[in-house]
Parts: structure tokens; C-alpha cells; sequence
């Protein structure tokens, strides 16, 4: 099969096309035909070298983010039939852990990433365990549905689960533009915020966030002391739920406008992960700092369950063929996109 690999740790130039043996699925694996991979932040990282003394496989297959056709069944498995249209989902535990059996995935000590621990979606095919792979309507094409799961999935755990979004309370939602930011914004919308708002760099990407439902917009590269936009929109109140995943760039002020009893989390920090701030002000004010990562396999059918419907719509900025993923790369870097870009496997 063709893929695109890296051997060692680089810039996008270090990823290159490969003509790999066709993975074999097992007993209990359904092999994928990929028709579309999209990218995350991770893929970034890991292609960079800069995800600490966490192995992965080498050479390494990135892509988290996998939808394409069943094309064979391992020894066991029953179904879906080949040709069904699936979307491989993109974390999963051991299956059998307490976490596990509490139908808590995330948390499980052995939990894997897609394209992180095994080897991912930038190839023709992919193979993951039967239990991992979930079949999808044909409301959206396959480029969409690649840009769900990750970013998806995590924007849900966060705003519904972790956060505990209660109806008419505010949300502000930072990058807008990010795959995060464009699932957060409609999530938050869906689940009864009061108010959205959102942050960008761009009037362009300001407008695209309101499309999606955000009430409230700051350019961030305007006014870098966006909690007072923040705290003027809500009358001084502050929000009561922050979305963040761009840490030491955005901590003091979203701090700055967390309203009394808020709760900002957090799933990642492409700003920065060290951070400060005055334990004083979390008590006083009772602020909630809750960590997220990924979410459960009940969260994700959830949320496929309301893209199927229509309730939520994924975000694509561009699509490259498989063989430009290092022009991919680069344009996530440019940090130029709104939504998720996709690879097209042909």
C-alpha cells in the first residue's frame, strides 16, 4: 500500500511516500480502506519529535482522524459488511480495566491514539480492533466525516461532561478557527449557553465563528487584553465556562474573566504548558481548573449521532492529496486555517 511515513523526527519535510506491506487484520480487526484522514495538532507534534520519551512506531504512519470502507474481517468478526462507509474511532483503552468498565476510556492506563501509540491514517488502509470502528451515514461525504472524531469528541467531553455546561450560562470558546474552537462553538450553542463567545485572529475568522452560532467575537490580535471585551459583553459578570486549549498565551486572561464559581477547561497548550496563577483568587472566587483529554466511545456516538441528524456540521478548511501531507503540515503551521484540513486517499 501507499503511505506517507517519516523515519525520524523533522520538519514536514521529513514526511515521504512508501510503498508499506498491506496490513493484515487479526482476529477481532477489521481492515479500512482509507478514503479521507484529517490532521490535528498532534500530528504536529509527534512528526516534530516533541511528544517526550512516549514511543511510537517506527517508521510512524500519522492520522488520528480515519474515514474510508471496510475491506476485510479478521478471523471473528461478524460485521459491518464489507463496503460499509465507517469512521475508525480515534482513541480507545484496553476494554477491560475499571475505567474501561465504567465506560470511562479516556482514563484508562492504557489508553492509545490513532497515528500516536499505533500506526494511523495516512496510508490506503488502516486496521484497528472491530469494536473501534462505527459505521456512518452518507449525509456527509467522507472528507467531512474525517473532520469529526478527535475534535468532536474532545469539545463534547469538555463542554458537556467535564464542564457541566448548565443552560443560559456564558461560554467563551477560544480559536475559533481551530478544529477545537469550530466544534465548541456549536456544541456550546446546542447545549443552551446563554451567550458564545469566541476569540480569532481575523475579521474573516470572526465572521466564520458567528456563522456557527458564536454571539460575541474579539480579535484577540487586536485586543490581546481580551478579557475586557470578555467582561463588557457580560456586564462585568465574566463567563462561567472558559474553553482552552492554547494554555500560557491565554491563562491570566482568561482567569481575568472567569466569573465567579467558573469552570475553564483546558485539553491542550499549543501557547505554552507553564503556567502560573494566585491560589487566592481560585478559592475566593471559587474557580473550577478541570483538565480534558479525548473523551468516552458513548460520547462519540453521541455526537455521530447528531452530525447524522444535522445538529452539528463539521468545519473543513482544505483538502491535499495523501502525497502533499508535508504541504499540509505546513499550512497548519501557518495557522491560517479555520477547521480541519483532510488528506484524500485515493
Amino acid at each position: 500500500m501507499k503511505a506517507m511515513i517519516f523515519d525520524q523526527p523533522g520538519d514536514p519535510d521529513v514526511l515521504h511516500a512508501a510503498d508499506l506491506p498491506t496490513p493484515e487484520p487479526g482476529p477481532g480487526q477489521i481492515r479500512v480502506r482509507v478514503d479521507a484522514v484529517a490532521l490535528n495538532r498532534l500530528d504536529l507534534w509527534i512528526r516534530a519529535g516533541q511528544m517526550g520519551r512516549r514511543p511510537i512506531p517506527m517508521p510512524h504512519i500519522l492520522g488520528s482522524d480515519v474515514c474510508g470502507q471496510v475491506d476485510a474481517l479478521g478471523h471473528g468478526v461478524r460485521g459491518p459488511t464489507v463496503g460499509t462507509h465507517v469512521i475508525v474511532a480515534p482513541g480507545f483503552g484496553c476494554g477491560h480495566c475499571p475505567h474501561c468498565a465504567a465506560g470511562r476510556d479516556s482514563m484508562c492506563p492504557q489508553y492509545q491514539l490513532l497515528g500516536f501509540q499505533v500506526q494511523g491514517g495516512y496510508a490506503q488502509f488502516v486496521v484497528a480492533d472491530a469494536r473501534n470502528v462505527i459505521p456512518i451515514s452518507d449525509n456527509l461525504t467522507p472528507t467531512q466525516w474525517a473532520a469529526v472524531p478527535l475534535d468532536f469528541l474532545t469539545a463534547w467531553h469538555m463542554i458537556v461532561t467535564r464542564a457541566a455546561l448548565q443552560p443560559g450560562e456564558d461560554v467563551l470558546v477560544q480559536a475559533a478557527g481551530s478544529g477545537v474552537g469550530s466544534a465548541a462553538i456549536q456544541i456550546a450553542r446546542f447545549a443552551g449557553a446563554g451567550r458564545v463567545i469566541t476569540t480569532a485572529s481575523t475579521a474573516g475568522k470572526l465572521g466564520r465563528g458567528r456563522q456557527l452560532g458564536a454571539d460575541v467575537t474579539v480579535n484577540y490580535a487586536e485586543h490581546p487584553d481580551f478579557a475586557k471585551q470578555v467582561l463588557d459583553a457580560t456586564g462585568g459578570k465574566g463567563v462561567e465556562v472558559i474553553v482552552d486549549h492554547v494554555g500560557a498565551g491565554t491563562w491570566e486572561q482568561c482567569l481575568a474573566c472567569l466569573a465567579t464559581g467558573g469552570r475553564l477547561v483546558t485539553c491542550g497548550a499549543t501557547g505554552g504548558g507553564d503556567v502560573s496563577f494566585n491560589i487566592q483568587k481560585l478559592y475566593f472566587r471559587q474557580h473550577q481548573i478541570i483538565g480534558s483529554m479525548m473523551g468516552t466511545r458513548s460520547e462519540l456516538d453521541r455526537v455521530l449521532d447528531l452530525l447524522a441528524a444535522g445538529r452539528l456540521t463539521p468545519v473543513v478548511d482544505r483538502t491535499f492529496p495523501l502525497e502533499q501531507a508535508p504541504a499540509a503540515h505546513r499550512h497548519m503551521l501557518s495557522r491560517a486555517q479555520f477547521g480541519k484540513i483532510v488528506l484524500k486517499v485515493s
